[in-house]
């Protein structure tokens, strides 16, 4: 019987070996095997002109890339979604005919889908990863969706290497190892040998792709669009989110624990925060050029993996975005909801970004396969709040139900209906540029400078950022294999800033470059985390408490957190109800167990009987670890006593005493400052 299986796997090995094929050494082709002249640049009239629709090459390797996971979408798998609504301060009438921004005070119903890039559907949260930030405004001209990151840069200038970009980083196909991680051998083989990435790279290595909270996170539209005003005046415009609560982040050994204490960290902190009425805000921001100004910059402002930089071109706030409902249903909603950078409405027009013009076609492909066909917009969470008619019919999933025999343009049995609109009755019209040029796949020498604005985003960090991204470096490329492939990233960053190089070299043990750096001395401080603002709203507080706690006291303390904006969460030995003093009782949410103090901003330690000994180790390492990771940690009463056995009273970010007013004023002012980086930290 064996040896009949034997044979029978003998034969299916045969039968499939002649579809295994190694691309080694092969001449790249098309699917029907025409030889490949360019692989690197799509199709343009001119070198800074807009995708061509001939370009076959290019709509193949995008649509296959585009079909190739299925059901869950093959990048921004895992996210999390949440309802809410957009309030204009200032119109846009100047700049813009769209209606949803030209009345002050108006609002608007918007979606938001907030994810992480790389991981599959069912990765853990708080990995190091670039968070998508997609909005979906509801208005009364049809849908407009704003499709972007958290990082205002990409890591490609051209869409025709979208597909090589996310192969690189998914986990590599021989093993399926790792799940959504960039440190291993093909993504860091594909940035050495894609030098464009330079930019994206210093911010992927930040503190921004490990983001405290969705709430505490920028958002950006990434590419350069267009405003087309009344009289067809158009203004070039990036588009901004700017948290209220400010840009904060996780320390990296804090997020790798997140990921095995709590991996859907980010979107029970979401939830929550909605279920409590503490609704995340977000102010609305566009940096403006003129046409005329298009070229006055030192870098080309079409290109996606340059930022305008906020000194130069100021964000001019013009609205708040306010999430307060959360989706009844995960699937119906925030799995089943489709953006698309090409759903715009009249006044919102598009730039010759090749990254964004490829992004045109692929999204619209992509929800071909994932949501079963052409009929994804009659999906609730899809459907405009304004009617939609046109001679679209049939396919999967229909549900409107169309009367009359006519389902095509200019006819005679529905009087020609229906029919177009006038521009001037909302009609949609594309900007009219000026368009010319040869046929070519290239690039405009423009887009050539990669390390100029990456050595501007080092020149803004501060001295703690700074040693994050030497870290991560060296964390990242620790993980890869293969030591050419470190020696390759180590010498290009070299060209960003030798310094850093040179420290990542000696962590890694390879040889450190003796030249490069760069002439660049100009910073941004609005790139810095250390210039966000400082609000401490929402901040959840470890309380840990046993029984025989001074309880007029400590209670009064929590009080007055909860009443400032904090959240204390009570942590014992025991879940139940915890008996200080003067007979008060507070209830325990937490243990030890199902607690830890990464889940959390800040250490209040109020403890209790001093005899009980476990209460105490626990506590005493729970509060150690969040020192070790920066966070502010307060202790009144006998809570002092675990601060001196460990050796904490008086450290940066330590507040502790007696007097409820006082220690809470510091304790609160510690809290609002996140995490205390000059802390000496053994």
């Amino acid at each position: 019987m064996s040896k009949d299986r034997k044979v029978d796997g003998n034969s299916k090995n045969k039968q499939l070996e002649q579809f295994r094929v190694d691309d080694r050494g092969k001449k790249m082709t098309t699917n029907q095997g025409l030889k490949i002249s360019e692989d690197e640049f799509s199709l343009k009239s001119g070198v800074r002109g807009p995708t061509l629709m001939e370009d076959f090459h290019f709509r193949e390797k995008m649509t296959h890339f585009d079909h190739e996971r299925i059901p869950e979408r093959i990048v921004h798998a895992r996210g999390y979604g949440a309802h809410g609504e957009f309030e204009l301060y200032e119109s846009m009438e100047k700049y813009t005919k769209a209606k949803f921004l030209q009345k002050p005070g108006s609002k608007t119903p918007v979606f938001v889908r907030y994810s992480t890039v790389a991981g599959s559907k069912g990765s853990a949260e708080t990995v190091r990863d670039v968070r998508g930030f997609a909005t979906k405004f509801y208005t009364e001209e049809g849908n407009y969706d704003l499709v972007g990151n958290n990082i205002p840069v990409f890591f490609i200038q051209d869409a025709m290497k979208f597909p090589d970009l996310i192969h690189a980083v998914k986990p590599e196909p021989h093993n399926e190892i790792p799940q959504a991680a960039s440190a291993h051998d093909t993504f860091w083989d594909f940035v050495a040998n894609n030098q464009e990435t330079a930019h994206m790279i210093m911010w992927h290595l930040s503190d921004r792709t490990i983001p405290r909270s969705f709430r505490m996170m920028e958002g950006f539209g990434v590419h350069t669009f267009r405003f087309v005003n009344e009289n067809g005046n158009g203004h070039f415009v990036k588009f901004h989110w700017k948290p209220k609560l400010g840009v904060h982040s996780l320390v990296w050994d804090e997020a790798q624990k997140i990921n095995g204490k709590d991996p859907d960290f980010h979107r029970k902190d979401l939830y929550k925060a909605i279920e409590n009425g503490d609704y995340p805000e977000f102010e609305f921001g566009v940096q403006i050029i003129d046409e005329e100004d298009e070229f006055k910059f030192d870098f080309d402002i079409l290109d996606p993996t340059k930022i305008w930089p906020e000194e130069d071109v100021p964000v001019k706030i013009i609205g708040k975005m306010t999430l307060n409902r959360n989706v009844d249903n995960v699937f119906a909603e925030t799995e089943q909801v489709a953006f698309h950078p090409g759903s715009v409405v009249p006044g919102i027009d598009f730039t010759n970004d090749p990254l964004l013009q490829g992004r045109l076609f692929s999204y619209t492909d992509t929800q071909l396969i994932r949501l079963g066909g052409p009929n994804f917009h009659e999906l609730p969470i899809n459907r405009p709040v304004c009617p939609f008619h046109n001679n679209q019919r049939d396919g999967y999933s229909r549900q409107t139900i169309n009367k009359g025999p006519v389902s095509y343009h200019n006819n005679s049995l529905a009087s020609n209906t229906p029919e177009t609109s006038r521009e001037d009755e909302g009609g949609y019209v594309h900007y009219q540029e000026k368009v010319e040029g040869r046929k070519v796949r290239a690039r405009s020498d423009s887009f050539l400078d990669h390390f100029s604005q990456a050595t501007l985003f080092w020149n803004s960090m501060s001295t703690s950022e700074k040693e994050h991204i030497i870290d991560a470096f060296s964390f990242e490329l620790g993980k890869c294999k293969e030591k050419s492939i470190q020696q390759q990233v180590v010498d290009m960053f070299a060209n960003v800033n030798l310094e850093m190089a040179q420290q990542v070299a000696a962590n890694l043990g390879i040889t450190a470059p003796e030249h490069g750096g760069s002439s660049v001395t100009k910073s941004s401080p609005a790139l810095s985390q250390e210039n966000t603002r400082k609000n401490p709203d929402t901040r959840k507080v470890a309380v840990l408490i046993t029984d025989g706690y001074s309880g007029k006291e400590v209670h009064s303390i929590l009080t007055d957190l909860d009443s400032k904006g904090l959240q204390p969460e009570i942590v014992s030995d025991k879940l139940g109800m915890v008996t200080g003093t003067e007979g008060i009782q507070v209830e325990a949410q937490h243990t030890f167990l199902t607690a830890d103090s990464v889940l959390f901003d800040a250490v209040y330690v109020a403890t209790g009987d001093a005899s009980n000994q476990k209460f105490f180790e626990k506590a005493s390492y729970f509060v150690q670890e969040a020192f070790s990771h920066f966070k502010p940690i307060g202790a009144t009463h006998d809570g002092v006593k675990i601060l001196q056995e460990n050796n904490l009273l008086n450290r940066l970010g330590v507040v502790s005493g007696d007097t409820p007013e006082i220690f809470l004023n510091e304790f609160i002012e510690a809290i609002s400052d996140h995490r205390h980086w000059d802390r000496d930290v053994i």
